[in-house]
């Protein structure tokens, strides 16, 4: 649906079919479907141009704003209410400052003033919210009174797209253009070839579109094809080529998200160290005996279906690498407790000896020179002997 805010002799903003009440009437009856509203006025009522923004603002389809000649002052309100907005090479845009035509004592032309200050900021306001540009820049163009050609309004940010008529250019159009001068004869026969085979006619623009749609698919297969996935305790590694160290791995087919850090462990008893999506170490459990296969040779298929093969191939290998994860998590305990178990053995003295301090403390006769000192030849050395000499100095 279109609707045309078109200056007429006797309307402009505000007025006849340019007033927010006609243009209300026209929105009920598009019901939701996508407007096109085409502007050419030099303004109006300001708090007529706030209504039909805001009409255009809450209406619930596409509101597609056209400047086809002139959006000045209130008009160029209405045009900032555009989902997106398009003006002509030729037409120009123009904001000012809020005017009124009013007269009264002194008091009353204070209270004008106080409203055209109000008015201007809220004016300003939608200019921001269109443009991104500051309260400081917006306020300027206004008491400027700017006018803005179509590259000009482009290059502030007050519409989205400058209008142009040239005819976009095909592959009929260039071979025309070199077979204009060739006889009639040959140019009917190239007319009927561009017109029975649509392929000729078609833009570069689409054949790029639609070559590169292929060349998507194609690389999208090849990469299900290279790309490669291990089976870990905690899910699947996405990978190109070998899993090795400084491989790139991934938690998704499409290879876009890297893996969390975190250490895996395959199937096959391999624990793999991952950082920053990458794998830092591998490492291979001693312990572990790789695979003799399975006791039953009875193919999955015959079991499952060759639709479900992988899928149980993929669960057995989870299994068996939380297996390997968790046998050795029980090695690491099994060790702990032989540890304990060692230490529970251990002799009074032993345990002493383990827990003697060498501490010294400050200004103590002890010292680390004394440690090393031989013990004196005349040292009691059994108890009977210490008794002795006790008793021989006690007397």
């Amino acid at each position: 649906m279109k609707i045309y805010l078109y200056d007429t002799d006797t309307d402009c903003i505000g007025t006849g079919t340019l007033s927010s009440a006609y243009i209300q009437t026209q929105l009920e009856a598009a019901s939701g479907q996508d407007v096109e509203v085409h502007i050419s006025s030099a303004g109006g009522s300001a708090f007529d141009a706030i209504a039909i923004y805001d009409l255009f603002k809450k209406y619930p389809g596409n509101v597609t704003i056209y400047v086809d000649a002139l959006a000045a002052s209130a008009a160029s309100i209405v045009a900032m209410a555009g989902q997106k907005i398009i003006m002509s090479k030729y037409a120009l845009m123009m904001i000012h400052k809020p005017m009124v035509g009013s007269g009264g004592n002194a008091d009353e032309l204070l209270k004008d003033i106080q409203m055209l200050n109000v008015v201007q900021s809220r004016l300003a306001q939608i200019y921001m919210d269109k443009t991104g540009l500051d309260g400081v820049t917006v306020n300027s163009l206004i008491d400027s009174v700017t006018w803005m050609t179509a590259d000009q309004a482009l290059d502030l940010g007050f519409i989205d797209q400058v209008e142009d008529y040239k005819a976009e250019i095909s592959n009929s159009a260039i071979i025309k253009q070199f077979t204009g001068t060739a006889p009639f004869f040959y140019r009917r026969c190239i007319n009927k070839i561009l017109n029975n085979h649509t392929n000729m006619n078609i833009e570069n623009r689409e054949l790029i579109d639609r070559n590169t749609s292929v060349l998507d698919k194609i690389m999208n297969f090849f990469k299900k094809v290279v790309n490669k996935q291990t089976i870990t305790d905690k899910g699947a590694l996405h990978h190109a080529g070998d899993l090795d160290e400084g491989t790139d791995v991934y938690q998704d087919e499409d290879m876009t998200t890297p893996a969390p850090d975190d250490c895996y462990t395959t199937s096959s008893g391999q624990k793999l160290s991952v950082a920053s999506g990458r794998v830092q170490r591998v490492t291979t459990d001693p312990d572990v005996e790789p695979d003799a296969g399975d006791d039953d040779d009875t193919p999955i298929e015959a079991l499952f279906g060759s639709k479900k093969k992988t899928e149980v191939q993929n669960r057995v290998k989870a299994i068996k690498a939380k297996l390997h994860a968790q046998n050795a998590l029980l090695a690491e305990a099994k060790a702990a407790l032989e540890a304990a178990n060692n230490r529970l053995h251990k002799t009074r003295e032993e345990v002493k000896n383990e827990i003697r301090s060498d501490f010294t403390p400050e200004n103590s006769r002890r010292s680390n020179k004394a440690k090393t000192e031989p013990v004196p030849f005349f040292a009691p050395q059994t108890a009977l002997a210490q008794n002795a000499v006790k008793k021989a100095v006690a007397k």
